[in-house]
């Protein structure tokens, strides 16, 4: 009788795994191609400043590929002339002397940001294609890439102290001491002691720097001041990060907003009023809708930008992608997905298309259905083959035009491979 109630309760639990992982699914709006465009035809409203694009998963060719699809609809459509990735910003900037400058090449550009998601093909070809755009431009009209992500230390320390060698020798030989023990590799083992110490010794540096700002700039131009800036607080952000552990998720996507601002002021300056933005769904979506209980990015952006930050998701249907196992390894796994908006778009042909929610309305029932929560794709950098059990661990419940502007419809994704 016990086996019998165990085989019972695992039965029942089974079943309900089973049901979870299936539901959502909706009918196709025969009416719904009409409400659909091609990448390259995306329109921006005019007064939007900062557009938000969102991967479903980071571990998928498609969505990878679409940053540049993307970005050229919207150098061509919006003037866009600004890539911001959910990357590192002092390794973003080894990228930019790539596309600008022709510093090294495109692997190692992409190398720099010290992280796996990127090491790929279509990564390198971004960039390679951003590199050979700005040499077909006039210098007004060249391409500029950023990173507005804080948890790498080695760049930043770089180009800060790259800028004291040339502003305050005695400075540039002092903070290089006192560095020294702070890289990437050596990160995570410093003790809380240490990083409390360096926390000061950032402190030290971001007020040498306010304090002699006219000096420092005298020495150098405004620009590279700003930059050098920019590095110490990134340096700080990352020690915050170690130093509020149990805070991590909701102060990284602070800070992610917060570097995205100060890419936004400063390229403004230089003449550039509007940005692309790539990072995670979770990130640019505008209600924190996600399980952990965190303040998003997105979140952040829509509150002090409202109308001026378009956001911009993805979801998919058959998905086969790549993404660690927990133990650092990676692994492919294959998801069949449904919810009732992409499902409304399913006799579409095209395996990749845009759906601007503001026109999608003027159908009553996409309407409805834009108003409806449901589970939208959400896959991060980890997986596991049990997540495949229910909807909850792989998907985000949120109200599609609440979270987004619009959305891009990915219906069969591949995946990509990781370049050792």
């Amino acid at each position: 009788m016990r086996i019998m109630k165990r085989s019972f309760r695992f039965l029942t639990a089974s079943m309900l795994l089973v049901a979870l992982a299936g539901c959502g699914q909706g009918e196709s709006i025969k009416v719904a191609s009409q409400y659909t465009s091609e990448i390259k035809d995306i329109n921006i409203p005019d007064d939007v400043k900062i557009i938000g694009f969102g991967e479903a998963t980071h571990g998928n060719i498609e969505f990878q590929t679409l940053k540049k699809d993307l970005f050229e609809a919207m150098i061509k459509n919006e003037n866009v002339h600004v890539f911001v990735l959910e990357g590192d910003f002092g390794g973003a900037q080894q990228i930019n002397q790539f596309i600008l400058n022709g510093v090294g090449t495109a692997e190692e550009a992409i190398k720099a940001l010290d992280y796996g998601i990127y090491k790929t093909e279509q990564m390198i070809e971004l960039v390679q294609w951003m590199h050979d755009y700005n040499l077909t431009v006039d210098e007004q009209d060249k391409i500029y890439f950023y990173g507005n992500d804080m948890q790498r230390y080695d760049y930043s320390k770089k180009g800060l102290l790259d800028y004291y060698a040339q502003v305050h020798a005695d400075n540039a030989k002092k903070f290089t001491t006192e560095l020294e023990h702070v890289s990437n590799k050596t990160m995570r083992d410093l003790s809380n002691n240490q990083l409390i110490e360096l926390d000061k010794t950032i402190d030290t540096i971001i007020n040498d720097l306010q304090s002699n700002k006219a000096i420092y700039e005298k020495k150098s131009s405004k620009d590279a001041f700003s930059f050098a800036a920019q590095y110490a607080q990134i340096m700080k952000q990352r020690t915050q990060l170690f130093l509020n552990d149990g805070n991590y998720m909701n102060l990284r996507d602070e800070y992610l907003a917060e570097n995205l601002q100060w890419i936004v002021e400063y390229e403004a300056t230089q003449g550039h009023d509007k940005v692309l933005m790539s990072a995670h769904n979770g990130h640019i979506e505008k209600t924190s809708a996600s399980m952990a209980g965190y303040q998003s990015m997105g979140h952040y952006l829509n509150e002090q930008y409202k109308e001026h930050y378009f956001a911009i998701g993805t979801d998919f249907v058959n998905n086969t992608f790549q993404a660690q196992n927990g133990s650092g390894e990676r692994k492919e796994y294959s998801i069949e997905h449904h919810n009732v908006l992409v499902d409304a778009f399913s006799n579409i042909d095209s395996n990749i298309f845009y759906v601007d929610f503001e026109t999608a309305k003027q159908s009553k029932e996409l309407a409805d259905i834009l108003s409806q929560k449901q589970r939208m794709g959400n896959i991060g950098d980890d997986f596991r083959p049990w997540y495949k059990l229910t909807q909850m661990l792989y998907t985000i419940k949120m109200t599609p035009e609440e979270a987004y502007d619009g959305l891009i419809v990915v219906q069969e994704a591949t995946p990509t491979k990781i370049i050792d």
